[in-house]
C-alpha cells in the first residue's frame, strides 16, 4: 500500500520502463507473433498495455472531478463476468492489429504518460489513500507490467 502518490507514480513509471524497449523493435519485428510470448506480437503486447492504462487513465480523469468512476465500476463489473476478461483483451487486441503501426506506436507512447499527468491532479484521497481505487491503479499498472514481463522478455528475445 502506498502511503503518497509520488512513490506511486515513481514506481509505476519505473516499472513500465522495461516495455519502452518494444518501441525500438522494427515494425516487422513488432507485428511478428511469438510463440514463447502466447503467440501474442510486441504490437499484441503494446496494444494490451495500452488497453489497461486507457482503463486507468479514463478513471483517473473521472476521480478529478469527482468521488466515483463509472469507469472503474463498468469495468470491474464487466471482468467480474466468466470469460469476459479474454474476451475484453481479444477485442484489445484486434482494435490494436487493425491500427497502423505509428497510430500503436503513438499511444504507446503517450498513454502512460498522460495517465501518470492526470493521477497527480486527483485527490490523493480519492486515490492514494482510498483503498479500493488505489488497487485499482496498482492492478492496471505496475501489477499488471509485472505480470506480463515474461511476455515481454520472450517477444524481445525472438526479436534478436
Amino acid at each position: 500500500m502506498y502511503l503518497d502518490a509520488l512513490s506511486f507514480l515513481e514506481d509505476e513509471r519505473d516499472a513500465f520502463r522495461a516495455y519502452e524497449a518494444l518501441d525500438a523493435l522494427t515494425d516487422e519485428q513488432l507485428d511478428r507473433p511469438v510463440e514463447a510470448a502466447g503467440g501474442w506480437s510486441g504490437r499484441d503486447l503494446m496494444g494490451h498495455m495500452v488497453l489497461w492504462q486507457e482503463a486507468a487513465l479514463a478513471t483517473a480523469k473521472e476521480l478529478a472531478m469527482g468521488e466515483r468512476s463509472p469507469t472503474m465500476e463498468r469495468i470491474e463489473a464487466e471482468w467480474d463476468v466468466p470469460g469476459a476478461g479474454d474476451r475484453m483483451n481479444d477485442e484489445a487486441i484486434g482494435r490494436f492489429r487493425a491500427m497502423p503501426i505509428a497510430e500503436v506506436r503513438e499511444q504507446f507512447r503517450s498513454v502512460s504518460g498522460e495517465l501518470r499527468g492526470d493521477l497527480t491532479v486527483v485527490p490523493e484521497a480519492r486515490w492514494i489513500k482510498h483503498a479500493e481505487h488505489q488497487e485499482y491503479f496498482f492492478g492496471e499498472t505496475i501489477e499488471h507490467y509485472e505480470d506480463h514481463l515474461a511476455t515481454l522478455r520472450a517477444i524481445l528475445e525472438a526479436a534478436r
